[in-house]
């Protein structure tokens, strides 16, 4: 759906004249901040790194040497070496949560690596099938910024999205199509 090229430029220089001409679904993720645009600031030099990378993804381990400190210290450990993911057992163990367990589960930090699987066109990762873009982002007021993505729909996979603001900054995320 979209171009990299173009997510990057509105990534570094912000809307363009070629923008008001398409018309992608858009949603508004509206967050409470003290410094909305240092929110905004972060989020973009975050995922200008990453998208940048998308021809040529770095192995894991460098990107602790790519992306900035206060990302990277937000993230979750990532966890030791253990058996394999049972995908089964988590599916059934989500299940059995409660409301309240599901929304707290939800507010824990990422891993980077957790984070980074949604970006990455390798055969490992989910880059090659994102379901948002960034297309804008501003403050209404003292407190108050938004980010707007252009989606593949609604609802869409927004985690990474979330996690990406909250990493930044933000809090008490509010999505709006």
């Amino acid at each position: 759906m979209e171009n990299i090229k173009g997510e990057l430029r509105r990534l570094q220089f912000g809307l363009g004249a070629d923008d008001g001409r398409q018309r992608p679904f858009l949603v508004r993720v509206q967050f409470i901040a003290e410094n909305p645009a240092r929110v905004i600031a972060n989020a973009r030099a975050v995922l200008a790194c990453v998208v940048q990378r998308a021809g040529d993804w770095p192995a894991f381990g460098r990107w602790s040497e790519l992306l900035p400190a206060e990302f990277m210290q937000r993230c979750a450990p990532e966890p030791e070496p253990g058996p394999p993911f049972d995908a089964q057992a988590w599916l059934q163990e989500w299940q059995a949560m409660t409301p309240e367990q599901k929304s707290a589960f939800n507010r824990e930090p990422w891993t980077l690596s957790d984070w980074l699987y949604y970006f990455d066109p390798t055969e490992d990762g989910m880059g090659d099938d994102r379901s948002w873009w960034w297309w804008d982002a501003g403050a209404d007021e003292p407190g108050n910024g938004w980010v707007e993505v252009a989606t593949t729909g609604w609802p869409f996979g927004s985690g990474s999205l979330s996690w990406l603001i909250k990493a930044s900054g933000g809090r008490d995320l509010d999505y709006r199509a």
